[in-house]
């Protein structure tokens, strides 16, 4: 009888697996696109609210954004001035603010719009470059941004909500713009503040007067404020500067003559009386 011959395994070149089928390549392109677009997209759908929430924390609760509406980077509101955690006081304005954020190679754009108040819609453009990062108002045209009725600052509590000043606060901005530097911050440009025919529920006058505030930026150096009075009872003025996110000013308060006695209580809150003066010290 003959022996069978021993079993020998015989090793050969693996097999290739089959290729995918060009329809399945596709169907993976195209589910890796998906998860790549909702990625992308999320960001996107962010409410409104969420920025609402940045704004009040940002401020300690006095700017808040009510009823927020939209996504984040293209929303609107009802802009609330409150005295912060704990207060009782709060004021809005009787129209939306409307924003949209818009993203540039270079930094970010903030467009703003309020039917009440803002002469136009305006943008606060923020640049980074290489050794310096600035922000920059733009206006659509001139210099006006837009005019608030004072009363709006009552919601800020003391001292406003002692004062109840009434009137319509006036802004304007001529090249305006915040500078980083190896200093810190600085301005350039100008920006300007009119409150128009003032009241107070502290004095019996229809009108206090009108005033001015300027700022006036030095690049290198702190940022000049000046106060001065355009018209009325009570004669403001006063100069200081603003540095390093500080404001120092020193200036003044007295009454027009013959003004004297309605004005007397007034001049006692705003500052220290010194004779018929009250002496404003900020800083």
């Amino acid at each position: 009888m003959s022996t069978p011959p021993a079993f020998r395994p015989r090793f050969g070149a693996p097999r290739r697996a089959p290729e995918a089928r060009p329809e399945a390549r596709t169907r993976a392109w195209a589910w890796a696109g998906a998860a790549l677009g909702l990625l992308l997209a999320l960001p996107m759908t962010v409410p409104a609210a969420w920025l609402a929430g940045l704004v009040s924390r940002a401020t300690e609760g006095r700017l808040q954004l009510a009823e927020a509406e939209g996504p984040w980077w293209n929303g609107s509101a009802l802009p609330v001035l409150t005295g912060g955690p704990g207060s009782q006081d709060a004021s809005v304005l009787p129209s939306r603010l409307h924003w949209r954020v818009g993203m540039h190679w270079n930094g970010l754009s903030l467009t703003l719009s309020q039917p009440c108040c803002a002469a136009s819609p305006f943008t606060l453009r923020w640049q980074a470059g290489w050794r310096q990062q600035q922000v920059a108002i733009e206006t659509a045209s001139g210099d006006l941004l837009g005019q608030w009725p004072a009363s709006w600052l009552i919601g800020l509590g003391a001292p406003w909500n002692t004062l109840r000043p009434d009137g319509q606060l006036r802004l304007s901005s001529h090249g305006l713009t915040l500078l980083s530097g190896p200093n810190g911050w600085s301005l350039q440009g100008q920006a300007q503040a009119e409150l128009l025919q003032a009241s107070s529920r502290l004095v019996p006058l229809d009108s206090l007067g009108s005033y001015r505030l300027q700022l006036f930026g030095q690049p290198g150096g702190p940022a000049r404020v000046s106060l001065q009075t355009l018209e009325g009872a009570l004669q403001l003025q006063g100069q200081g500067e603003w540095r390093q996110g500080q404001l120092h000013f020193q200036g003044q308060a007295q009454a027009a003559a013959g003004q004297e006695p309605v004005l007397n209580n007034l001049l006692n809150i705003i500052g220290r009386r010194q004779g018929a003066r009250s002496i404003i010290s900020i800083g």
